[in-house]
């Protein structure tokens, strides 16, 4: 096989455009510029590769030819002798072959053929090559080699394979592959200009990518900024695209709309909290003034100083309320989990309660739905006290209004299973919460009563909502038609796993006598 002929292709000039130093810094134009190089890389290397394929094609493809023509011509040497050999090889050149001969005697002169001087190569048996020959003509040059090869001086590239006819004989049969190394050379040009090509278009798309993708970043970071300085109703902006930067303007927005509620709650509970301890604290001094100033002595005293401890402790109760509260929010309690019979929870509390209900003039109603035991896993004393509230709850807003108030009302106790729960529905006909402030009845300090004139301090339905989501239950409130219906859901053994944190992580809650004087109505 000939060897390949090696030519010189163009190589791309990589660009040096002046940018922004932060610009070359962004993660987009790095990823473009580096996946622009493995691409640059992998062009040269197809480009090398076609090349090298497409010369050894072309070079087999003229060794295959010149062996023919060789073949063709010993056979006429050894139909013929010399004289039809030579005169074979005139009748060639004459009729304007494309190749060129040229027989050798021992002493390397000619006898015939149209090459004017021996290939500079050796002429051993089967032996051949590549060379530069100058045609008999320069008519033969044309305007496009000429512009390829601009100083070649005339001369063309052939191929050339050598025939050892006798030991005195040497046939040489040669094929000019000009054409050859013109079309090599064009094809190296074109592939290396492509690839420069694609080296500066990837890289323009780079810089162009990274300056859409850092004005993006630009105008998040202001919108950030502009949130932090205290301008907490800004958004991050989105374009519509739901790319990855909307995604994540729209977890960052909904991350701000919580925070926004959550601050607000939090305004509303300290506002709820000065509003309901102003008053305690008030009437709390003012007993304790009107004691010392009674001329009634010790008697007086003691009175003044029995009412005090009455508003200490209900106080205490509040505050105890809101540390329980704040314990279930953060905290754990797998310590404190133990299987519990809620049936037989709730069928105490139903008859530990119905004298208070009809005291207030009201009949509780025990409903037991479920057959069987119906076994949770929780703790005993927050379960008890979440149903313990809820029952007080409907009570205290299902009372009639008058004392011989001729309509029936009443609470319902109801113990069923829905799916893989035990639910726990306290039902009564009071005056029920619309539903706009179901969910708002459940934050801390909320009472729905604007007069706020009845005893309570809005953290009742807070923490049973607490307990609830300790145990992997939810508190729902729902329209009783007439009045309120809550139900307290609660994961059975067996069926479900208790997320036992609510918040987050933090110690187990222990403390059994908060969670027994915690009285939040």
């Amino acid at each position: 096989m000939l060897p390949a002929p090696h030519f010189l292709a163009p190589t791309a000039q990589r660009p040096a455009p002046q940018r922004a130093a932060r610009l070359w810094q962004t993660t987009a134009f790095r990823a473009i510029a580096i996946a622009t190089v493995v691409l640059a890389i992998a062009a040269v290397l197809v480009v090398a590769m076609v090349t090298r394929s497409a010369n050894d094609a072309m070079s087999r493809a003229t060794v295959a030819a010149l062996d023919h023509e060789g073949a063709a011509l010993r056979l006429a040497y050894a139909q013929g002798g010399l004289d039809a050999l030579v005169r074979r090889i005139g009748e060639r050149v004459g009729g304007g072959s494309d190749y060129h001969y040229r027989l050798n005697d021992g002493n390397g002169g000619r006898l015939a053929g149209n090459l004017r001087e021996n290939p500079g190569f050796g002429t051993e048996s089967r032996g051949g090559g590549t060379f530069r020959y100058r045609p008999a003509s320069d008519d033969l040059r044309s305007d496009a080699e000429a512009r390829v090869s601009p100083n070649a001086n005339g001369e063309r590239l052939a191929a050339a394979r050598v025939f050892a006819l006798t030991d005195r004989l040497t046939l040489i049969v040669a094929r000019d592959v000009e054409q050859q190394r013109i079309f090599l050379a064009q094809t190296n040009r074109s592939l290396g200009l492509g690839v420069a090509l694609l080296a500066l278009l990837g890289l323009g798309a780079g810089i162009a990518l990274a300056r859409h993708i850092l004005g993006r970043v630009d105008t998040m970071t202001a919108a950030s900024r502009s949130i932090m300085a205290g301008n907490l109703a800004e958004r991050l902006p989105r374009t519509g695209t739901s790319d990855e930067f909307d995604r994540l303007a729209d977890s960052v927005n909904a991350m701000l709309d919580r925070i926004e509620l959550l601050m607000a709650g939090m305004k509303e509970v300290s506002d709820n909290i000065a509003h309901d301890l102003k008053t305690p604290l008030n009437r709390l001094r003012n007993r304790a003034e009107a004691a010392l100033a009674d001329t009634r002595g010790g008697t007086a005293w003691r009175a003044g100083l029995e009412h005090t401890i009455e508003d200490a402790d209900e106080l205490m109760k509040t505050f105890n309320a809101l540390l329980l509260i704040a314990r279930l929010e953060a905290g754990a309690v797998d310590d404190t989990l133990a299987p519990l019979e809620l049936g037989s929870m709730v069928e105490d509390l139903a008859e530990l309660y119905a004298p208070a209900a009809e005291d207030a003039g009201l009949t509780l109603t025990w409903q037991r739905q479920a057959e069987g035991p119906v076994d949770i896993r929780a703790n005993r004393q927050l379960i008890g006290q979440a149903i313990a509230n809820l029952i007080e709850n409907a009570i205290k807003y299902a009372a009639p209004s008058a004392p011989h108030d001729a309509s029936p009302v009443g609470v319902t106790l109801t113990l069923r299973i829905a799916g893989n729960r035990a639910e726990v529905a306290i039902a009564d006909r009071g005056p029920g919460i619309a539903e706009v402030d179901r969910d708002r009845a459940m934050r801390r300090f909320v009472r729905l009563e604007a007069s706020r004139t009845k005893p309570g301090t809005g953290l009742g339905l807070s923490l049973v909502a607490a307990v609830a989501r300790l145990h992997g239950g939810e508190l729902r409130l729902e329209d009783n038609r007439p009045g309120l219906r809550a139900v307290l859901s609660l994961p059975m053994m067996g069926m479900g796993v208790v997320n036992v944190d609510a918040r987050g992580a933090g110690p187990p809650v222990k403390d059994e006598q908060a969670c027994r004087t915690a009285q939040a109505k």
